[in-house]
């Protein structure tokens, strides 16, 4: 192997782009996370446990999990439990035995956590910005504190931003990771609709003050969002491991191929 190449490093194509995976330090990566579970879990027992007369009101026809914010905060623990899974399963077993689970947490990261986190805080401060009634009225500052709100609302675009830093993650084909997320989104705008049709009641403010054309254009925009953050996510992704590689190996050494690691490990490092 060449000098200084770290063995446990390998590095693949996929989609036209070079990622890395580097098992030494992904577990360094996770043992925080367990922590980042603790957080998510004290908010939702929170938020239960709270007690006002106003929460009845909030939490009716639905209750807590009628809200994007909440079921994004059982997503996020889901994931990091998987990685933190992974990472003490490649240690047990040598690296064996763990395909399923690496390639759950890539689509779960990819799909799902990655996406709804960013579309969570970009659709909440932007509405909130405009016009904070539409989305989280001001007599909910007496209920939650403002460090609850920028807990579930503000905390989570770093940390996963932290993520795609941090760790490369394999994306799916466009064809798996868009029908991941089409069915997914389109399950809660039906959980919604759903939800008025049986009670007469929204669940944000915002859609009681839309005409029908209004309420599809902003589910169709929203829809368009959540998208784009997907593939915004897989360039970001791309962009951030494959600028590793070059400055691991120089441009020069790219390869067209699919490559594997044996290959990479007879390459000299540059200078």
């Amino acid at each position: 192997p060449a000098e200084g190449f770290q063995r446990d490093r390998l590095y693949w194509r996929h989609s036209g782009s070079l990622v890395r995976a580097s098992h030494g330090e992904d577990f360094y990566v996770h043992i925080p996370l367990p922590c980042f579970e603790l957080v998510y879990v004290f908010l939702s027992y929170y938020i239960s446990q709270t007690r006002n007369p106003q929460i009845s009101t909030i939490l009716a026809n639905g209750g807590q999990w009628k809200y994007l914010t909440f079921l994004n905060l059982v997503l996020q623990p889901i994931f990091y439990g998987v990685a933190f899974l992974e990472d003490v399963l490649k240690r047990i077993k040598e690296k064996k035995d763990v395909k399923f689970i690496t390639a759950f947490r890539y689509l779960l990261f990819t799909t799902l956590a990655f996406p709804v986190s960013a579309f969570v805080f970009l659709l909440f401060w932007i509405l909130f910005l405009y016009n904070r009634e539409l989305i989280y009225p001001k007599f909910l500052d007496v209920i939650f504190p403002a460090w609850l709100n920028h807990a579930m609302h503000t905390s989570i675009l770093p940390i996963s931003l932290a993520e795609v830093i941090l760790r490369p993650h394999r994306y799916p084909s466009k064809k798996t990771g868009l029908t991941v997320l089409t069915v997914a989104s389109f399950a809660y705008m039906g959980r919604v609709l759903w939800i008025y049709s049986e009670t007469g009641t929204w669940v944000y403010p915002v859609f009681a003050k839309l005409s029908p054309v209004g309420l599809a254009a902003f589910f169709s925009l929203s829809y368009i969002l959540i998208i784009g953050i997907y593939l915004l996510g897989e360039k970001l992704n791309h962009w951030k491991w494959d600028l590793e590689y070059i400055l691991e190996f120089g441009p020069s050494n790219l390869c067209p191929r699919e490559t594997d690691a044996a290959d990479l490990r007879t390459r000299p490092r540059i200078p």
